[in-house]
Order: C-alpha cells, then sequence, then structure tokens
C-alpha cells in the first residue's frame, strides 16, 4: 500500500446516519472525508469530533448530482490519494403518490439517490481499483425491496442501486474490491420522528423500535473492514425483522 491510513468518502456524512458513518469509520483507523452539500457547519462539526477523539478527518462539500462539479472536487480530492473505501450515503426523498407526482419530485429523488451514485463512484474506481482493495458501500432502504405507499420515486432509486451494486460487484472482484448495499428499515433520527410513532412501529416493525444510528454504522464499519473481503454483491438488510 502506498498509503499508511486508507481514506473513505462518505457522501451525505452531515446527516444522522452519515453522522454515525463517519465517526465509527475514524475509530476504525481510516481518514474520513465528511461530505456535505449545503449543511457543510454539520460536517465541519463531524470533523471537530472525530479529531478530538484523536482521529483524521477533513470535511468537502459539493453537489452530487452536478457531474462536472463532481468531478472536479473528486479529481481534487485524489490528489492526495485513492479513495479505498467509499458509502454512498447522501440520499433524499420526496414522497407522494405517483398519481399526484411532481415530475420535480421524481427527477430530483433519482439524481441524489441514483446518479449521485454514479457521479462520485465512477471517477473513483480506476485508482480504488490499482490499490486492488477497496469496499463501496450504497445506502439503499427497505422501500427499495419492499416498496412503499408514496415513495415509487425513491423505491426506483434504491432499488436501482441495488441493481448497481450487484453489477459493479462483478466488475471489480477480481481487484479485491467489495460492493455491498446496505437496506436501513426505520431507523431514529430527524427523518423519522415526527412520521413514526409508537403505535406504528408496534404494527411494523417485530421488534417493537426503531433501529438506530449506531447499529447502521456498526454495519457499515464491518463492511468496510479487512473482515469482510469475501462478502459482496449482497443486501443487507438491517430492519428489526421487518419481512
Amino acid at each position: 500500500m502506498t498509503n499508511k491510513i486508507k481514506r473513505a468518502l462518505v457522501t451525505g456524512g452531515s446527516g444522522d446516519i452519515g453522522e454515525a458513518i463517519c465517526l465509527k469509520l475514524a475509530a476504525s483507523g481510516l481518514h474520513v472525508v465528511v461530505h456535505a452539500n449545503q449543511n457543510i457547519a454539520r460536517a465541519d462539526s463531524v470533523v471537530e469530533k472525530i479529531k478530538s477523539s484523536g482521529g483524521s478527518a477533513e470535511s468537502i462539500s459539493f453537489d452530487i448530482t452536478q457531474q462536472d462539479i463532481s468531478l472536479a472536487a473528486i479529481e481534487k480530492l485524489l490528489e492526495q490519494g485513492p479513495i479505498q473505501v467509499l458509502v454512498n450515503n447522501a440520499g433524499l426523498h420526496q414522497d407522494a403518490i405517483l398519481a399526484g407526482m411532481k415530475p420535480e419530485q421524481w427527477n430530483q429523488v433519482i439524481d441524489v439517490n441514483l446518479n449521485g451514485f454514479f457521479n462520485v463512484t465512477q471517477p473513483l474506481l480506476l485508482p480504488m481499483m490499482q490499490t486492488r482493495w477497496g469496499r463501496i458501500i450504497n445506502m439503499s432502504s427497505i422501500a427499495g425491496i419492499m416498496g412503499n405507499r408514496g415513495q415509487a420515486n425513491y423505491a426506483a432509486a434504491k432499488a436501482g442501486l441495488i441493481g448497481a451494486t450487484k453489477s459493479l460487484a462483478v466488475e471489480v472482484a477480481s481487484r479485491g474490491i467489495t460492493v455491498n448495499a446496505v437496506a436501513p428499515g426505520i431507523i431514529a433520527g430527524s427523518m423519522t420522528e415526527e412520521v413514526f410513532d409508537k403505535d406504528k412501529i408496534k404494527k411494523f416493525v417485530p421488534m417493537n423500535r426503531m433501529g438506530t444510528a449506531d447499529e447502521v454504522a456498526s454495519l457499515v464499519n464491518f463492511l468496510a473492514s479487512d473482515s469482510a473481503g469475501y462478502i459482496s454483491s449482497q443486501v443487507i438488510s438491517i430492519n428489526g425483522a421487518m419481512m
């Protein structure tokens, strides 16, 4: 290895799950690049938390839906060496039943959740392949497996991400790179706290509780480790036994 410390990029690292992933990866000894789009102050806060705990991190801000902007930011990042752990965590939902869904709601969700995956992942691949070691973890969703009323756009994007995961895993397997998808269920955080009350949780989740961002981060951290070197092309649900 040319780098003594492996570098990780976490898109959407300024969100609840993203922050937990960044903290966990940094605690495992990775240099973490915490990505944000507009909320760079939150990303900077995550970096400070990592550094105060003795870890290594930096923040970066760019819009993953803009291909040219993403490429420029990633090329600058690659000047310091390859990214060997990539967590495609940035996501967006704009819920509406399909009959009443506006074109911009469909397009924005596809742009962030699916096109953003391509814009970030594609330019990182060749440098990662040259190191013959890499981990790509794509954050899908239970909606991408089961579907969900009012989320045809989100489910389509997250299901597409699963298909891309399986295809890419085959393409890079001989280079020591694994590619997996994580599909969270109902996870506690700012996106769910006003949507699910205790009665809804008991109805939908056999474990009768929401998952935590830290639990999701622990799974991602394992998939990013040397110990997960023979796990690839998998979709791993973390949902409290939801079917």
